[in-house]
């Protein structure tokens, strides 16, 4: 727990069953209280890092111009040990005994899914910050990152028009996100005219790639289409450089970010493309400002990647919906932000109406020189309708 900062930490005294009850307190003082079930352990304590530094910067903001309506914001945090049950118990204390009117996290679509009963009974909207395969249509759900329509439908295309191939194969994580964007994507895949030419899944903690290296060198595939987060992740882009078969695909990695730079070894995972809603080295002088705003907090060698950005995204959207609604409330806050456009380091953005999903700026990336660099800029996309 030594990477989570002591001054924002709300240690857990123990595993909460998660059938207990906690009397609802009222709003405490002056205090807004936002909880936060991210992994800061368990495997995934990278992306829980992100989520924490843009959050820790966005309520300093709002603190030093004077809180939400007078009422100064406190993070709450808690480790869900990238553990789905872990995630439950922590959200039911973060809520119910600690009074928190809004919880950001988690990362991973499991632990999501297992909370969304618990937000949905206790009326207290999810600020969901993490690119996930879209499909939920929910009053306490706010998702503020990419869906497959932003991340993924402009990538397939490019990565024909430009040279790079149109055959895939597709290798992820066993879990719902991966299963669900492959889907997705195969898809996409056929309405450009291409062609999967294989699909496989792995369990998380495997420490030997070589069989599926080959499988994938012996498909023909000109793009490895790749959804496999965290250390593992890390693990077989090593793997495949050994092997040599980044001479043989390109890779396209969903959900890469800044956290994966330089992990794969001097000169190592260069020329891998991806969708996403911001690039840290960005020209653009909001991104430049907030790059310069996390470091100078958290270091100037800190790690900055859109993760950082769409979870301070989601608390400053706290503040313009509350202050929208004019009230301090839940069910004020989920009207003021349903709607609302606001301003993001990389533009502007607005949450629908409907399905609380948001319209933002989206960009190609492509890695290169040891950084990763836009490739392309594509504008403001918005998100498909999740409501069916």
């Amino acid at each position: 727990m030594s990477n989570i900062s002591r001054r924002n930490f709300v240690a857990t005294a123990g595993a909460l069953a998660a059938t207990a009850a906690f009397p609802m307190p009222a709003l405490a003082g002056k205090t807004i209280k936002i909880g936060a079930v991210q992994p800061f352990s368990g495997g995934l304590e990278l992306f829980g890092k992100q989520a924490q530094m843009g959050l820790d910067l966005a309520a300093a903001e709002i603190n030093a111009a004077g809180g939400i309506l007078g009422h100064k914001v406190e993070v709450l945090y808690e480790d869900n040990k990238t553990d789905p049950k872990t995630s439950v118990e922590r959200v039911r204390k973060v809520i119910q005994r600690d009074g928190s009117i809004a919880v950001s996290g988690p990362i991973t679509s499991a632990a999501r899914d297992a909370m969304a009963g618990t937000m949905k009974r206790l009326k207290t909207p999810l600020l969901y910050a993490t690119n996930y395969e879209g499909g939920i249509c929910d009053r306490y759900l706010f998702s503020f990152n990419t869906v497959p329509n932003q991340d993924t439908a402009p990538l397939i295309p490019y990565l024909k028009e430009t040279g790079v191939g149109s055959s895939y194969y597709m290798f992820g994580a066993d879990y719902v996100w991966p299963r669900n964007m492959f889907k997705a994507a195969d898809a996409m895949i056929k309405t450009i005219g291409g062609q999967t030419k294989g699909e496989e899944y792995t369990p998380f903690g495997v420490k030997d790639f070589s069989s599926v290296i080959r499988k994938i060198a012996d498909s023909g595939a000109e793009i490895l289409l790749f959804a496999l987060p965290g250390a593992d992740g890390i693990t077989f882009i090593k793997q495949a450089e050994e092997f040599g078969l980044m001479k043989k695909v390109t890779v396209a990695f969903l959900g890469f970010a800044e956290t994966y730079l330089g992990a794969f070894g001097p000169g190592k995972g260069e020329g891998m493309y991806a969708g996403l809603p911001m690039v840290a080295n960005s020209e653009e002088a909001g991104v430049k400002d907030f790059v310069a705003k996390i470091r100078k907090r958290e270091g100037a060698d800190a790690v900055v990647s859109f993760y950082v950005m769409t979870h301070y995204n989601s608390l400053m959207a706290v503040k313009a919906g509350m202050e929208r609604a004019g009230k301090v409330n839940k069910e004020a806050l989920i009207d003021g932000m349903s709607g609302l456009s606001f301003d993001i380091p990389t533009g502007k953005a607005m949450i629908t109406e409907t399905d609380h999903h948001v319209a933002m700026n989206i960009y190609i990336g492509k890695t290169g020189g040891g950084t990763l660099n836009v490739e392309k800029a594509l504008g403001i996309i918005q998100p498909a309708g999740q409501c069916g």
